[in-house]
């Protein structure tokens, strides 16, 4: 499915073609992108049966030792069954430090921009896919994968997932749906 315009008003939609594809693909586990929790709600409501992750920003993202998530929609998460990981971003890390401070295109960085060819939200839901393995809280199997443009959800993909230091071993298995204009 392909969305005319990106953003949080396709995300009730992507959590449901998702849902329904990893379910008819026997699919047990979900990750999904949320960084104040609204869009991680959403997908506790829609995914039953299936193991939520919940990947959100590292503390320090907006703000140096400020956490993005609330702690009361953390604990709204945890306590209702979702994994919550809050990581730095496997597709920039401290690469986009030296960035800043010394300019230049990186590794990683460069894989992130060959990824928005297809959409921010087609990024997000391979890096956080890697941000869950790395964590430790993912199976090895096939796994839904849903990120989004700024807020909510609009992207959603079956995939392999991987440990970051295995990245080219990752298998993007299908595009459930994404923005077509972006």
């Amino acid at each position: 499915m392909y969305f005319d315009k990106p953003g949080k008003i396709n995300t009730e939609k992507t959590l449901r073609l998702a849902y329904e594809r990893g379910k008819a693909l026997g699919i047990k586990e979900v990750a999904v992108a949320s960084s104040k929790g609204d869009t991680a709600k959403k997908a506790l409501e829609i995914f039953e049966g299936f193991k939520v992750i919940v990947v959100t920003y590292h503390c320090g993202f907006e703000e140096p030792f400020k956490v993005v998530m609330p702690d009361s929609a953390k604990k709204y998460l945890e306590d209702n069954g979702a994994v919550v990981v809050s990581a730095t971003h496997a597709l920039s890390g401290v690469e986009r430090s030296i960035a800043k401070k010394f300019g230049g295109l990186y590794p990683a960085l460069l894989i992130a921009e060959t990824l928005r060819l297809f959409g921010q939200g087609v990024k997000v839901a391979v890096e956080i896919s890697i941000m869950a393995a790395d964590a430790g809280v993912l199976s090895g199997e096939d796994i839904i994968a849903a990120g989004g443009t700024n807020k909510g959800a609009d992207s959603a993909l079956v995939l392999k997932p991987v440990n970051q230091s295995d990245l080219f071993n990752m298998r993007i298995r299908e595009i459930i749906c994404k923005p077509r204009v972006f």
